[in-house]
């Protein structure tokens, strides 16, 4: 399974996971891990990831969520109101399962976008956004920003889409061991950045100052660990990483 993950581009894994998934739901079924976001449960996970990035046992079977989508999901349904609230939202490169479960939200506005996503309602290029000022009350855009040349204007365009005390959601591949992002522009081959930044498609490693570069454009940001309150039992249940992080930016003028 690991090889054939790496070997189809996210667009490509996207389209067939809807035929895949099912399957696999069927074949690693069981009661000893389990996926928050929809409760279903299994006895095995999957590996996923690129070279020293790989993982074992963090892909969902049955939904290809990762690590990052089952702490999202807990954190927005046990320490937020936001999936209670009547909101305008946009999901920047929406993750499928995920989108789902937003879907089912209705007391959402919610809307997708991306470039190349086959989900997206809107594609749509995230430095030149096609919305209006402060048109958005909450804001997900994870896992995209390490893909950008110009995070810092991509950034701008997040900020000026959302409305005031809105809330942007900005996940990242985050290096907390150092203070400062890793970047190079002459790393231009798929080759050297997979070597350089961890994946073909990435054109940085962000470290701890990506608060700081959030903080250039205007919002108010904070680091959350919520891994960190679960217990030992919860974090192995569902498959979590308990170093990771959940930066959250809120507009306030």
């Amino acid at each position: 399974m690991k090889w054939i993950l790496q070997l189809f581009p996210r667009v490509i894994l996207i389209t067939i996971g809807e035929w895949i998934r099912p399957i696999l739901k069927v074949l690693c079924s069981g009661r000893k891990y389990t996926d928050p976001i929809d409760q279903s449960s299994y006895r095995i996970f999957l590996g996923y990831g690129y070279g020293k990035n790989y993982r074992k046992m963090v892909l969902c079977p049955g939904t290809f969520s990762l690590e990052r989508h089952r702490l999202l999901w807990l954190y927005l349904k046990h320490k937020t109101d936001l999936l209670d609230r009547k909101l305008k939202v946009i999901h920047f490169a929406p993750e499928p399962p995920l989108l789902k479960q937003f879907k089912k939200i209705h007391n959402w506005d919610y809307t997708t976008a991306d470039l190349t996503s086959p989900l997206a309602d809107h594609k749509v290029d995230i430095c030149h956004l096609p919305f209006d000022h402060q048109t958005f009350d909450l804001i997900i855009c994870n896992h995209v920003l390490e893909h950008i040349e110009n995070d810092a204007q991509a950034m701008g365009e997040l900020y000026r889409i959302l409305k005031i005390n809105g809330v942007l959601i900005a996940m990242v591949p985050l290096n907390s061991e150092s203070e400062t992002t890793y970047e190079n522009p002459q790393i231009k081959s798929k080759k050297m950045r997979k070597k350089h930044f961890g994946q073909y498609d990435h054109v940085r490693v962000y470290g701890m100052d990506y608060k700081t570069r959030l903080e250039k454009k205007g919002f108010e940001v904070e680091f959350i660990n919520y891994a960190s309150e679960l217990k030992q039992n919860e974090l192995d249940r569902y498959r979590l990483d308990s170093k990771e992080i959940i930066p959250k930016g809120i507009r306030k003028l």
